[in-house]
């Protein structure tokens, strides 16, 4: 299964990593935003299933909505409100910009999102990806890694590096976790590991 946010960028960023997928699948995205729409993106075929991959796309998996600092860059915010405000709205955990999302606002819904619609597939043994946004990805890593306010406000997600959790007796285990929240840490297959799972893969079958 693949899930994104609502955000084309996102869904670029998951059909780009999937071009790397070795079983070569084809993903389809799940229309469900009406019951015409489902029906009809729904497949008949067992052979064809097998050669897809779910992609289903919920806004609740956006980036923090940053209200009437949407838009403006960094400078331009900085002259508006000033440079403390702005570092205050950004890194703190519970105080929004005016009409956004604090980072708690925005873990409300991408851990609910998470526990009501992700984690019932991993617990069927499903192998998922997530394709989000630093802030909703933050929230949801605060879940599996058990973080305070304050620890993930100080953790930092590298853009397109991937990060892998393995699910094991109802417990998240990240691979290459960072010694502390503070310290960046990603896990990432290189391309020999990638082309030795090839080989194994083509091996067993």
């Amino acid at each position: 299964m693949i899930y994104t946010s609502a955000l084309i960028r996102a869904q670029m960023t998951a059909m780009l990593a999937i071009t790397q997928h070795r079983r070569k699948k084809v993903p389809i995205v799940l229309h469900n935003e009406s019951q015409q729409a489902e029906s009809w993106s729904q497949i008949f075929s067992q052979e064809t299933e097998k050669q897809c991959i779910p992609v289903v796309t919920a806004w609740q998996l956006n980036e923090r909505m940053y209200g009437e600092l949407q838009g403006l860059n960094k400078q331009e915010t900085a002259d508006k409100y000033g440079k403390e405000q702005v570092h205050e709205w950004r890194r703190s955990y519970d105080v929004p910009p005016p009409n956004g999302e604090s980072l708690e606002m925005c873990a409300e819904r991408a851990v609910a999102y998470f526990k009501e619609h992700i984690e019932p597939q991993l617990q069927a043994g499903k192998n998922v990806m997530i394709a989000a946004h630093g802030n909703s990805l933050r929230s949801i890593i605060m879940y599996l890694d058990k973080l305070t306010s304050q620890e993930v406000i100080s953790l930092e997600l590298s853009t397109g590096i991937p990060m892998l959790y393995i699910v094991k007796e109802e417990k998240y285990i990240r691979r290459g976790s960072p010694a502390a929240p503070s310290e960046p840490s990603v896990y990432a297959y290189t391309k020999n590991l990638a082309r030795y799972r090839q080989r194994l893969d083509e091996m067993v079958h």
